[in-house]
């Protein structure tokens, strides 16, 4: 079984497809975590982001065994992974690395901005899971000021507007709903209560 977890940045995405490969027993990949690694990459070897051979190149050589999960997951590498992410290059170079972790046998679990309609068109269950932005960027500015960053709830705002653009409006792999995803809005949900309606949706596709 191959499940499919896409939305925005800070919509409960991570949580719940964590939550559901606990659930159901199935290999997990936050795949926002490749473009986030190949952003401190691109970051810590003074790659201009606009060159996009060379951020394509610095993709190829990502080891996912050592990506450092405290550094990925600042407002920089975030920031960072987002303007690299609309490079073809960039995505051509993961498609097969996301793929290949999908098709193994027994299926898995993947989350991110696509992987519904390009990286798993043909998923089991596709999820898409949302929020309002505000609510989106006070969870993240929460998460950042509780390990130390200097961020304001105004600046996490504008970052979460701009990037929301930016997904949304890149050429390659645009982020959206894929037509056939379960859409589960989160603004208003407990993380228990979220997890909940996403399990309903899996068992009942498995039933079907």
């Amino acid at each position: 079984m191959i499940i499919a977890v896409d939305g925005p940045l800070a919509s409960g995405k991570g949580t719940i497809a964590r939550a559901l490969a606990a659930r159901f027993g199935l290999p997990y990949l936050d795949t926002g975590s490749l473009y986030r690694a190949t952003g401190v990459a691109v970051l810590e070897q003074g790659i201009d982001p606009c060159d996009e051979a060379a951020c394509a190149a610095a993709a190829r050589a990502l080891d996912i065994t050592a990506i450092d999960e405290a550094r990925i997951r600042t407002a920089e590498a975030g920031a960072m992974a987002s303007r690299i992410a609309v490079l073809t290059g960039v995505r051509t170079a993961l498609y097969e690395l996301q793929r290949n972790f999908a098709l193994q046998p027994g299926g898995a679990i993947l989350d991110g901005r696509d992987i519904g309609t390009v990286i798993c068109p043909d998923a089991d269950v596709k999820l898409y899971i949302m929020a309002d932005t505000e609510t989106r960027a006070r969870r993240r500015w929460e998460e950042l000021t509780a390990r130390g960053e200097a961020i304001s709830y105004a600046e996490m705002l504008e970052q979460t507007r701009e990037r929301d653009r930016r997904d949304a409006e890149r050429p390659d792999a645009p982020m959206r709903a894929a037509d056939d995803a379960t859409l589960l809005d989160t603004s208003s949900l407990s993380i228990d209560a979220a997890v909940a309606q996403a399990v309903a949706v899996v068992e009942k596709r498995q039933k079907a």
